[in-house]
């Protein structure tokens, strides 16, 4: 394929990718709206803080706990944005230097675009499938959060459209490409065990974050590890 191809090939994954998340961001803005919090509020955490898993874990949390729960709910959400960091991390090298272009970029720095980035062969079609579709779902997913937010508005109990299960539902599929190794599904399985158990005798949020001991602890030790292939 020629270079031309390339480009398209990689605008068309993009702008794909960016449409999916459609399908998250609507049930979003109904959540959060059902949560308790305004259209405006709805809105204004996707453009400043913009990343799906961080905003779900922030409007559930709150959902089931009230106001109340408001500093776990904002624990819960700055554990899950740091892997946005490590993220950073990779895709420093190819991003061109400058203030601005770094500043827009680390905004846009998402597993979405991440991954698209990471995926192509070479460092000009890694940078367009970056921006491409760091671009189309920072779009998408505003959009689409302010149609959620009005529709949660409209019907009142988002219950009545299974908008509920979004939340858990969207965390699943974050989570289900993760589970290939051994080690993360204990650690998965471990997890749910302990914020099951914990979930009536503590304030809401705070099952999640005893579940990041587990996973500090496995990580730290390398507990369970899967024997290397011989090399």
């Amino acid at each position: 394929m020629n270079a031309d191809g390339d480009r398209a090939r990689v605008r068309g994954t993009a702008l794909l990718v960016g449409l999916t998340v459609a399908t998250y961001g609507i049930p979003y803005g109904a959540v959060a709206v059902a949560a308790g919090l305004d259209v405006w509020q709805v809105c204004f955490l996707s453009l400043v803080m913009f990343t799906g898993g961080s905003q779900f874990a922030l409007v559930g949390i709150i959902a089931a706990g009230g106001t109340a729960a408001g500093g776990p709910a904002i624990a819960n959400a700055a554990l899950l944005g740091v892997r946005n960091m490590f993220y950073g991390v990779t895709l420093a090298p190819i991003i061109r230097p400058g203030k601005w272009r770094r500043l827009a970029a680390a905004h846009l720095t998402i597993d979405e675009s991440t991954a698209v980035a990471t995926a192509q062969a070479t460092v000009p079609l890694k940078r367009l499938g970056f921006w491409v579709t760091g671009a189309a779902v920072f779009v998408v997913w505003n959009v689409t959060s302010l149609l959620g937010a009005l529709l949660g508005q409209a019907i009142g109990d988002v219950r009545a459209l299974g908008l509920d299960a979004a939340a858990p539902a969207a965390f699943l599929g974050l989570l289900w490409p993760q589970l290939k190794r051994r080690q993360a599904r204990i650690v998965a399985i471990a997890s749910a065990l302990v914020a099951v158990a914990a979930t009536p005798l503590v304030p809401a949020g705070l099952p999640v974050l005893l579940t990041v001991v587990i996973a500090v602890l496995v990580g730290t030790t390398n507990a369970f590890r899967e024997s290397r292939p011989a090399q």
